[in-house]
């Protein structure tokens, strides 16, 4: 459905949380944009930086962020799936479960290694060590289907702003390759920060 790698480019010069998404071949597929001032979270994915066609909404269903559950649709309002983030298991390893419209769970994201999360929050908060933090602990997440197997990586590249992460497809196999990259896309505007 895509050309691997992706690469997801976030820009720092707005002061909105949103990121260009390229293809191998360099070529603009989204633009996805974090809306501010709403009661719930709310991420709507663009056809381009023009941000003149949504393609996708992704829509919070609690106010606070514990336990939430993002819905994604396409423009005819057609679920494509929902995304659960484990709050509780996120203070380790960031892990979000990818389910059905019914709520049925079908993969599972989890970051790799906690302890690379665990010392970029230690050392993030050194003054100028933890400006560098950035090149150093580079957290990796890995998608997996019900039988572990897994079928995607996100990888989070050495960036001065923590803004370049990168999307490779690790199978063959047959799997609903548009929810994992949107699910990947909600997760890393929550997880930039954090390692």
């Amino acid at each position: 459905m895509y050309q691997y790698p992706l690469h997801f480019l976030f820009k720092i010069t707005t002061i909105t949380n949103d990121f260009t998404t390229t293809d191998a071949t360099g070529k603009t597929i989204f633009f996805v944009r974090e809306k501010f001032f709403k009661l719930r979270d709310h991420i709507k994915v663009f056809r381009d930086e023009s941000r003149e066609e949504v393609v996708y909404d992704m829509v919070s269903n609690k106010i606070i962020d514990f336990q939430q559950t993002f819905t994604i649709a396409n423009t005819q309002q057609h679920a494509i799936g929902k995304v659960r983030k484990k709050t509780l298991r996120s203070f380790f390893k960031a892990t979000y479960h990818l389910q059905d419209n019914n709520g049925n769970l079908l993969y599972t994201v989890k970051e790799r290694n906690a302890m690379v999360r665990f010392m970029d929050a230690v050392l993030g908060e050194i003054p100028l060590i933890g400006m560098m933090s950035g090149y150093v602990f580079n957290p990796k997440y890995v998608v997996t289907d019900l039988q572990g197997k897994e079928l995607m990586e996100l990888i989070k590249k050495p960036s001065f702003w923590g803004r370049k992460f990168e999307v490779q497809k690790l199978s063959n196999t047959s799997f609903n390759e548009e929810q994992v990259v949107l699910s990947l896309m909600l997760m890393v505007i929550q997880q930039r920060d954090r390692g």
